[in-house]
């Protein structure tokens, strides 16, 4: 994310407070010109953009990852050093993703988690305090710097491969086939009655609905089904709440942890299940009755 992007009209978007950006700015909300010519307002906007990145503090990452506390979140995305710390609880996403990753880069999970960049970037800018020192690397300096950057490179492969764009077709035949397995089940009963071969029989029907509306559900939470992230969540609510009679915010809540830090715990809820089932000793080392 580049700080010097030209958002027209808007009038140091830096400054300005969260609460007028939450009232203000829509999700598909273009900025306003105020009736002036678009010269003059990108002149104005460049010289503003120049101010601010001049000014700019910079940070060392000792610096930052004392900020890694629940009243005290510092993160760090595309070298730029925001201060979520009062905003955490607003973040669509859940308040831990924020702080699970506080005092670290989150560059390449933002990027990942986040489809309209020039929407959040809007929330972002009055968020922005700083940036890395120029002697600074790019992320933590225990971090494998390779491996982050494989991960960057199989990204753009596999943009360049279009797959991250959806295909409708095997997201409408996925959902018409729950639906009639579903359907199908309702009018066995309706017709034969809730005799014991008829409920072991619609049980097998509803048992593949069911694991296929899991499936399908998953990919919308994750808005991989529609470009409009309502239209995700909308579905996601239809095959969860409605098909399945579960909460798509806890479900979201909870899997939103274990994407950013998967199996890493503790701030992976997924594998976070002690005291019945301990994983690995290794794991759960720090915690007293575990390695006992």
């Amino acid at each position: 994310m580049k700080l010097d992007d030209k958002h027209a009209g808007n009038e140091s978007l830096v400054g300005k407070s969260q609460q007028y950006l939450g009232e203000k700015h829509g999700a598909n909300e273009k900025p306003v010109t105020n009736g002036r010519g678009e010269d003059s307002v990108k002149e104005e906007s460049n010289g503003k953009c120049d101010t601010a990145r001049k000014s700019l503090n910079r940070y060392s990452w000792q610096e930052i990852q004392r900020h890694n506390q629940k009243d005290d979140q510092w993160l760090v995305i595309h070298r730029k050093v925001y201060d979520v710390t009062g905003w955490a609880k607003r973040h669509p996403g859940g308040h831990r993703v924020l702080n699970h990753y506080a005092g670290e880069d989150a560059t390449d999970v933002f990027r990942a988690m986040h489809l309209k960049l020039d929407t959040v970037k809007l929330y972002l800018n009055p968020l922005l305090i700083g940036e890395l020192a120029p002697e600074e690397p790019g992320q933590e300096r225990n971090k494998n710097s390779q491996l982050v950057e494989d991960f960057q490179e199989l990204r753009r492969t596999l943009e360049a491969m279009n797959m991250f764009k959806a295909n409708w077709v095997f997201f409408f035949l996925h959902l018409a086939h729950i639906l009639i397995l579903e359907t199908l089940a309702w009018l066995i009963v309706w017709h034969f009655g809730n005799g014991w071969l008829v409920t072991i029989f619609i049980s097998f029907l509803l048992t593949i609905s069911q694991m296929q509306s899991a499936f399908l559900q998953h990919d919308a939470g994750h808005c991989s089904m529609f470009t409009n992230p309502k239209w995700n969540h909308l579905m996601q609510k239809f095959l969860m709440s409605h098909l399945k009679g579960l909460s798509t915010k806890w479900w979201n809540h909870e899997h939103f942890q274990h994407h950013v830090k998967t199996n890493i715990y503790p701030k992976d809820p997924d594998i976070n299940v002690g005291p019945l089932f301990l994983c690995h000793l290794q794991i759960y080392s720090p915690i007293p009755w575990a390695a006992s």
